[in-house]
């Protein structure tokens, strides 16, 4: 069985990115986004977040930069569909508990389905939520980075953009 990745916290984080678990290559290396067809880093340049192209096994150089990462589970799995309705239910309370304790100022969600899971909440839509769950701390839904998601590049990157805009 593979083991969880480290998450990348510390206090005064500009931006949290949350995704819903990492992927059998992340367990693999250590680090996020890391699966090859993963369009995460791409995107978050693109996007204007980042001055380069990072990749994977820097992911830990994003701090620098006040970025961090962490997942709602913590368990690799080939598939979101992998994951249990009580591994939610335990990481709902640990996400917010981490939110809570270091407090970003933005917590960006990777995908749709990962803030309906942390806030309970359906329906959402992308960009800034009109209320957090932890008061204080903005809250971001973005599409996943996933090779598998079917948006254009330029769509996922116009969204995340929004980010960039808001923390300038």
């Amino acid at each position: 069985m593979l083991a969880a990745i480290n998450d990348h916290l510390q206090p005064g984080l500009k931006l949290l990115f949350v995704g819903f678990n990492p992927s059998l290559r992340s367990g693999e290396t250590g680090h996020h986004y890391a699966n090859p067809r993963n369009r995460f880093y791409t995107i978050i340049h693109e996007a204007g977040l980042t001055q380069r192209r990072y990749r994977p096994e820097e992911d830990q150089d994003l701090l620098e930069l006040g970025y961090g990462f962490t997942n709602i589970v913590a368990r690799p799995t080939l598939a979101a569909a992998d994951i249990t309705a009580e591994e939610y239910a335990e990481g709902r309370v640990i996400l917010r508990d981490k939110i809570r304790t270091y407090r970003p100022k933005v917590v960006c969600f990777v995908g749709k389905g990962v803030y309906e899971k942390y806030s309970g909440r359906r329906d959402v839509q992308w960009g800034f939520q009109e209320t957090s769950v932890v008061e204080g701390v903005w809250e971001f839904v973005a599409p996943s980075s996933s090779g598998l998601v079917r948006m254009k590049l330029d769509e996922i990157v116009a969204i995340f953009s929004k980010l960039h805009e808001h923390l300038d």
